[in-house]
């Protein structure tokens, strides 16, 4: 992929851009993005595909006054005037899938269609009740156990990183804190505006997601007028990582 620097205002936004055709814009969870990801070719193929690193995630900025999703959406939506892009496709998965859902709502006539791959960003349950396990109070132990079908397929070894690498693990990890963490992996007012959604819209899920339930994912498509909902089988919150083939041939059939 091609790695580029973007300033958005007074914000220096790390982009990664690979293939050619109508642009996909990518939005990354909590883990960052990474381009050796499988799923990246394989959409890249046929597909412009355009992955910005989140403010304070990989190599880009964080300045103090960004500190909620709701203004990473708003950022975006820059990144895409000075792209030029009058209307894109866009994937966001995780908390990615939070910001697109946050952009599909401020600016409904941008989107072509849209991917929100185990989303989070709402509240569907009663309010003494977490919709999304408290990954902070858990062992880090049990975290992969929610996030992958096989967690002995993606074993973590710091020893095999560099100090690069790990210093942008733990940015990726506070800036995570940062936008999910009060209140707890969503915008109150979000629910209320997904009627304003008007693009084709797909929900992905993993059939092993500890993270996002499925009760949360058709609840979720409920609140967007004809959202439809697949399932990705032996896969758990990262179909794009654990079942790149699949998931690729899943959205990009959606999307053409």
């Amino acid at each position: 992929m091609q790695r580029s620097v973007m300033t958005l205002g007074t914000v220096e936004v790390e982009v990664h851009e690979q293939g050619s055709g109508k642009p996909i814009l990518f939005l990354h969870g909590a883990s960052g993005f990474n381009p050796a990801e499988p799923h990246v070719p394989l959409i890249a193929e046929s597909r412009r595909l355009l992955c910005p690193s989140h403010p304070g995630f990989g190599r880009s900025a964080l300045p103090d006054w960004i500190d909620n999703v709701d203004d990473v959406a708003h950022l975006y939506l820059d990144l895409m005037d000075r792209c030029g892009f009058a209307t894109v496709d866009i994937i966001g998965c995780s908390m990615g899938g939070w910001i697109a859902a946050e952009m599909l709502t401020k600016a409904p006539e941008r989107f072509g269609k849209a991917v929100l791959v185990g989303p989070v960003g709402i509240k569907i349950g009663p309010e003494d009740k977490l919709d999304i396990p408290d990954i902070y109070v858990m062992p880090p132990s049990d975290v992969p156990k929610l996030i992958y079908h096989d967690p002995s397929r993606f074993p973590f070894d710091p020893a095999a990183l560099s100090d690069e690498e790990l210093s942008i693990l733990m940015r990726n990890r506070e800036s995570t804190a940062l936008y999910v963490w009060e209140p707890y992996m969503h915008n109150p007012k979000l629910t209320h505006r997904l009627y304003r959604v008007s693009s084709p819209t797909l929900f992905v899920r993993g059939a092993s997601d500890g993270l996002v339930s499925a009760d949360y994912v058709d609840g979720y498509a409920k609140l967007i007028k004809g959202a439809k909902v697949i399932t990705i089988p032996d896969a758990g919150h990262v179909p794009h990582v654990e079942q790149p083939a699949a998931f690729a041939k899943t959205v990009l059939a959606f999307l053409s």
